[in-house]
């Protein structure tokens, strides 16, 4: 008995040691991903990540995540800033993988030793800002952009931007205060009005939803809160494109156009501001010289987005100083930079065109070598070129794949489009157009959203990535992958 016992004590410790070792050489194998900021992009990527054989640190000067698209709201106190707003440790702490926070700003990225710089943003005594480095086995870049002013005199001091939940608590101060001022009695009618106009010069999307925003609250409080002065308010909305929301479907457009137009709100098309002063916007009509001018109680700037100064930085090193966004392939990978992403509004996509690659995609829907391809061979293959090149999938929408043979039968008198066969070079005559349908997506949270939930699925399913010089990363045991080239 004593023996048995013995020998049973002995096997559980080395089997314990056991086990420890197993850990540490597990701990040891764990390839370390940093992810730089906690807006929509990042925090989905997190979100959905689940692969244990990472060790995941993120590091942003903001612990929280914001639900950006809400933002409008809080600007007219119809949300509070409270619901809009999640604490990083929150979320990190639901995970069952190694995550880690730090509240710091990256201010360098050093890719060729895989570190980036950091010092700590939180409130300190101490006057100097320590630096401190950290090592990555993958960088995700996920910091957004920043509100590009294009230089304009007197945007800086003079206008609103609606980028963070700071920027919505500020705009809803001064939209309260402009309606009570304008409520005093010893002002003239001309002085009202001038308060009470509310100027957006962008039509994006933030510029639209904001001029809603405020245009409901006028018309549900504002009638009950400031009856005296509801009269004097005025919306205008400066574009300078030949539409607002022009990066969505036109149907988008033409209903917004519209609705404005019906609630009395002012949407001036081709008016580019040239300087804003501390009473007056100055603008000018697209294709004159002649600058006009208009007094204003506040302005919201939503002309766009630009690189932030760290990314900025980060393209000269990797030779893309003369873009206005990080170029990734269709990995989201960083274009020269194998193990550097980059997603959300400090990216966009370099997706390859279908012209350039058509050679390959004959090649591969011609199943049976013969130099022609047939109206089922196409059809066999076109879910996969549509998932390889999206704007494939947007061309066929208005051209369905039938009537890409329609050309070659009109030429050849026949009445079956099945019987077709086409060449290469009526393949390629036939989507010629293809390409035009490409566009860049628009910088919004669904974008982002869907980048970094696509992303996290990419590393979920990696066993072991490696970088091969001649082509995109190679992800072993994925299976199918959504962007897997020809």
């Amino acid at each position: 008995s004593g023996s048995l016992i013995a020998y049973s004590e002995a096997n559980t410790n080395n089997g314990n040691r056991g086990r420890v070792a197993h850990a540490d050489a597990v701990a040891s194998k764990k390839k370390k991903v940093v992810v730089l900021g906690t807006g929509w992009a990042a925090m989905t990527f997190l979100k959905n990540l689940n692969n244990s054989i990472y060790e995941v640190e993120v590091v942003s000067p903001r612990n929280f995540f914001l639900f950006t698209p809400l933002l409008p709201s809080v600007t007219c106190g119809k949300v509070e800033a409270r619901s809009i707003v999640e604490p990083i440790r929150n979320i990190i702490r639901k995970k069952n993988i190694d995550v880690s926070y730090r509240e710091a700003e990256c201010t360098k990225i050093d890719p060729a030793n895989n570190k980036i710089y950091c010092h700590a943003t939180a409130n300190t005594n101490s006057k100097r800002r320590e630096e401190f480095a950290i090592d990555y086995d993958y960088l995700i870049i996920a910091v957004g952009a920043q509100v590009n002013t294009f230089n304009t005199p007197g945007v800086e001091g003079n206008c609103h931007f609606l980028k963070e939940i700071d920027d919505a608590q500020k705009i809803r101060r001064n939209v309260i205060d402009a309606f009570e001022k304008a409520s005093l009695p010893n002002l003239t009618e001309e002085e009202r009005k001038k308060m009470l106009h509310f100027v957006v010069v962008g039509g994006g999307p933030t510029g639209v939803e904001f001029a809603a925003e405020l245009h409901d609250f006028v018309n549900e409080d504002v009638v009950k809160l400031y009856p005296m002065v509801q009269n004097f308010v005025k919306i205008t909305v400066l574009e300078a494109t030949d539409h607002i929301l022009n990066m969505f479907d036109k149907r988008i457009t033409k209903f917004a156009e519209h609705k404005f137009g019906r609630d009395n709100i002012e949407v001036k098309l081709g008016s580019m501001v040239t300087k804003v002063t501390e009473n007056e916007i100055c603008t000018k009509a697209k294709g004159s010289d002649k600058t006009t001018s208009m007094p204003y109680g506040m302005v919201l700037w939503s002309t766009g987005i630009g690189p932030r100064p760290i990314v900025k930085d980060f393209m000269k090193q990797i030779g893309q100083g003369n873009r206005r966004a990080l170029a990734t392939d269709e990995w989201l990978r960083v274009e020269g930079v194998g193990n550097v992403y980059a997603l959300g509004d400090c990216a966009t996509i370099n997706q390859r065109k279908v012209m350039e690659d058509i050679t390959e995609i004959f090649k591969k829907a011609d199943a049976d070598n013969s130099g022609t391809l047939t109206l089922k061979e196409f059809q066999d293959i076109s879910n996969d070129i549509c998932e390889r090149y999206p704007q494939m999938q947007l061309y066929l929408k208005s051209k369905p794949v039938r009537n890409i043979f329609d050309r070659p039968s009109q030429v050849k008198g026949k009445t079956s489009k099945e019987s077709i066969e086409l060449s290469i070079e009526e393949f390629k005559s036939a989507l010629s157009e293809v390409d035009t349908q490409l566009k860049n997506l628009p910088a919004t949270a669904q974008v982002a959203n869907q980048q970094g939930a696509y992303l996290a699925k990419c590393f979920n399913r990696m066993e072991e990535c490696e970088i091969n010089p001649e082509g995109p990363t190679r992800i072993r045991g994925t299976g199918r992958h959504r962007f897997r080239p020809f």
